[in-house]
This record gives C-alpha cells, structure tokens and sequence, in this order.
C-alpha cells in the first residue's frame, strides 16, 4: 500500500500510553484494603479513599468498566447507613453519654443478649459509624482496582493452571462494572424515548433490558471462549495430578493460615510469615506444574516493568505502614471511644498510604488512540 494511501488529510491515527498489569493494580488495592482493615481511624480512612480517588481520576481508562470506583462510593455510604442503623435498632449500648432513649421490647429468656431499642448513647454510635466507614473503605480501595484494571487482561494473566478458577474470578470482578454500564446505557435509552428513568417504574423498565443484556454478553463471552479454544488441556498422568493438587491445596491452605495469622489483630503468631511463606512457594511449584496440563498460548502477554514495581511496592508500603502502626501506636490506629477522644495521627500509617499516590503520576496513561494533525496541517 502506497504512503500517500496512509496519509489522510484529517489527520492520522496515534497509539499513546501502555496498559499497566492488572496485577499490579490488584496488589496496590489490596495493600490499601488491607491498611484499611487495620484501623477506624476517620483521618487515615479519609485519607486511603482521597488517594484512591486520585490515582483513579489520574489513570483510569476511557473504557465501560472504569466506571465503577463512584458506584462502590455510593455502596459504601449505603453500607454505613445500615450500620449505624442495626446500632441504634439492635446493637448493645457503650458508653454513658445517652442521646435519646427509644421503646425497647421484652425478649424471652433464649434471647438472652439480643437486645431492640434502649437507650442509644454517643459512644455507640461513633462506633457504628467508623465501623462502616472501614467497611466502606475497603469497598472503594476494591472499587478502585475495578476502574483501573482490565477484567479481561486480568483473565489473559491468570497462570494456565488456574483457567477454571480465572473464568470465575473475572466473571465476578467484572459483573459490577458490566452491570453499571448497562444501566447507563438503558438509562440514556429511555430518556432519549421520554420514558422515566427513575422511580418504580423506572427501575420495573429498566431490570429486563439489562438482565437481558447481561445474558446476551455471557452467551459471547462464553462463544468466543470456546471458538479460541479455551480450557483445552494435555494428557497427565495420574501422578502427576495428584501431586499438582497436593501442592495447590497444600499451598492455599498454609497461604491463609499464614494471612490470618498476619492480618488477625487480636493476635500475634511468630508463624504467620513462614506459614505464609511455605504456602506461597508451594502453591507457586503447584501452578507451574498444573500449567503443563494447560495448552492456550498468550498473545501479546502484558509487561512487568518499573511502573509494575512501582504501583505494587507502594500497596505494599501502605500496609506495611499500617502493620508498623498498630504495633506501635495502637490507639492512633483505633481510637477509643469509651470514653470518646479525638483522633491521633499515626504517622507510620499516614506516610504508607502518601507513598500510594505515586502511580497516580510515575505510571503510564492508559491506552488510548487519539488523532494527530496531519502534515502541513494547522
């Protein structure tokens, strides 16, 4: 084909930026998630959703999945709201600072504990209410992973030996996204029509659109998959399974001992970390061999490079600065609230979550393709 073939008078067309790995968003999101388990402290909490929503508005994709990080937002205050309300209804009371004073019913005697209505004091309340902010907090750090990271490039990462495990995953990570764009897409449908968009009727015109839609792009996915070839596997003999399984399960298993075993505040096991380390190791021998038995190639696999690096090394600061500071400042990471104090600021904590801001700057725009003048062109 000839240049000036090529050369269009409107311009050309330009690829710009790289996709980052989906793994690595994953780990930088779980280390926020996990900073934000380890506290209720309102300041730090604020803070981890500030910088998820930083590097989200920074790098995030132009693409229908990337919009979920506001959805998970709106999840959360949901969730506080519930919260705060099984306190005033249901939750035993803490402190004496009594607000108000609701009609309580006569329970019998095998509900023993179980308590509806009392009084309802100040102290509770706090608690119910940074309770469900940490929840909610972990929802946006996940919400974040969602917007950032391709569902399906995640899928094209998953070791070989995983196939069956990956097409579930991605399936589940991807549904909320999926679901939000097809209730916009509905959405902007009827309002163009004159039809309502919100209320009941909205909501009854809506669900069958998108439960159809949602069929509709399980019936593709699972067309295309099956067209590639996809979960095509080679003959192992029967040793070779057992012992793959054997290290696969055996490694899970001493990977979640080893996790809990970190992540449980309310106790510190010195065999957390070589649990944890025995479990990875093993399960990574399981993968490896499990994945002879899986045939698919890779197109294209996405890179690991410094940005990689960069990205998850800083989710691994965040928690690790957590970790740091509930070992050494406890109070700072989970304020009392009998009696009710205001808030410390944990440093440690503070300065590992900052750290996570990085790839919102150090890390390269997504893929995008955008038209550049042509030459000559003003």
């Amino acid at each position: 084909m000839s240049t000036s073939v090529l050369q269009r008078p409107r311009g050309t067309l330009a690829v710009r930026g790289r996709w980052l790995h989906p793994a690595a968003w994953w780990l930088w999101a779980i280390g926020l998630a996990t900073a934000a388990s380890r506290t209720t402290n309102p300041v730090l909490l604020g803070l981890i959703i500030a910088v998820a929503a930083t590097v989200v508005a920074a790098r995030r994709p132009d693409a229908p999945w990337s919009r979920s990080f506001g959805v998970f937002l709106r999840l959360g205050l949901v969730i506080v709201l519930i919260r705060v309300v099984f306190q005033v209804l249901l939750g035993a009371p803490q402190g004496n600072t009594v607000l108000v004073t609701l009609p309580e019913l006569d329970l019998p005697a095998w509900l023993a504990g179980v308590r509806i209505g009392g009084a309802l004091t100040a102290e509770s309340l706090v608690f119910a209410v940074l309770d469900g902010i940490r929840l909610a907090t972990v929802l946006a750090c996940l919400g974040a992973a969602s917007s950032l990271a391709s569902p399906y490039r995640l899928l094209k990462a998953m070791p070989a030996a995983l196939y069956e495990i990956g097409v579930a995953l991605v399936v589940a990570l991807s549904f909320a996204p999926a679901l939000v764009s097809d209730v916009q897409r509905v959405r902007t449908a009827r309002r163009l029509r004159g039809r309502p968009t919100s209320g009941a009727r909205g909501l009854a015109g809506s669900a069958m659109p998108v439960f159809a839609g949602a069929l509709d792009r399980s019936i593709a996915l699972a067309a295309a998959m099956d067209s590639r070839g996809y979960g095509r596997t080679a003959d192992l003999s029967t040793r070779d399974r057992r012992i793959t399984a054997s290290l696969v399960l055996g490694g899970m298993l001493g990977t979640c001992l080893g996790l809990y075993a970190l992540l449980d505040g309310s106790s510190a096991s010195p065999a957390g970390l070589p649990l944890l380390l025995i479990g990875v190791l093993a399960a990574g021998l399981g993968l490896i061999r499990g994945g002879r038995r899986n045939t698919r190639t890779r197109y294209r696999p996405d890179p690991w490079r410094g940005p990689e690096w960069l990205t998850a090394g800083t989710g691994l600061a965040a928690a690790a600065g957590a970790f740091l500071s509930a070992q050494a400042a406890p109070l700072a990471m989970n304020p009392a609230v009998t009696p009710l104090t205001w808030p410390l600021v944990p440093w440690a904590a503070v300065f590992g979550v900052l750290l996570a801001v990085l790839p919102a700057w150090f890390t390269p725009l997504p893929l995008a393709i955008v038209r550049t003048p042509a030459r000559g062109a003003r």
